[in-house]
C-alpha cells in the first residue's frame, strides 16, 4: 500500500499526521501538487510536482494508483474514482469513502453545487478542528493496521 495525497488542498495539520504515520509504519507517502511543497526529509516520504491545470494532481494520482492504495482527499468525485479503481479514500476530516456511501456523497455534493449556482449561500465547511484531526488520525491508524496484517 502507498498513500497518495492531493497536497494542494490538504491542511498542514493532516500532512503532519501523515508524515508521522509514514515514519512509524514505513508506508510510502507521496504528496502530489502543482506547486512546490516542503516535505519532511525521509526515505518514506516523497513529493511529486505536476503541471498547472485543472485536476492535474488528481489525474496523476489516478494514473499512478494501484489497487489497495490509500488516497487522502476531500474531493468527492476523485474519491469515487479511487473507489472504482479499487483504492481506499479518506477525507482530511476522517470520513472514509466506501462503495456503500460514495453515491450518497456525490448526490449531496451535486445538490449543494446546484444550490450555490442558484445563489443560495451554503456557508461552506467549518475550519478543521481538533475533533476532525483526531477522527482522521484514528481512521488512518485503522486502515494502516488492517494493511499490516
Amino acid at each position: 500500500m502507498k498513500i497518495w495525497v492531493g497536497a494542494d488542498a490538504c491542511p498542514n495539520a493532516i500532512k503532519e499526521i501523515l508524515f508521522r504515520a509514514a515514519e512509524r509504519t514505513g508506508t510510502p507517502l507521496t504528496l502530489v501538487a502543482n506547486h512546490e511543497i516542503r516535505v519532511k526529509a525521509s526515505r518514506h516520504i516523497s513529493f511529486l510536482r505536476v503541471a498547472q491545470g485543472f485536476d492535474a494532481a488528481d489525474n496523476e494520482i489516478v494514473r499512478r494508483l494501484a489497487a489497495g492504495d490509500l488516497v487522502i482527499t476531500g474531493d468527492i468525485p476523485l474519491a469515487a474514482e479511487i473507489i472504482e479503481n479499487q483504492g481506499h479514500a479518506l477525507s482530511p476530516r476522517g470520513e472514509r469513502f466506501t462503495r456503500d456511501n460514495i453515491k450518497a456523497r456525490l448526490t449531496m455534493r451535486d445538490l449543494m453545487e446546484s444550490l450555490r449556482a442558484s445563489g443560495v449561500d451554503s456557508g461552506g465547511q467549518a475550519p478543521l478542528n481538533q475533533a476532525d484531526r483526531k477522527a482522521f488520525a484514528d481512521q488512518l491508524d485503522r486502515i494502516l493496521a488492517r494493511h499490516e496484517r
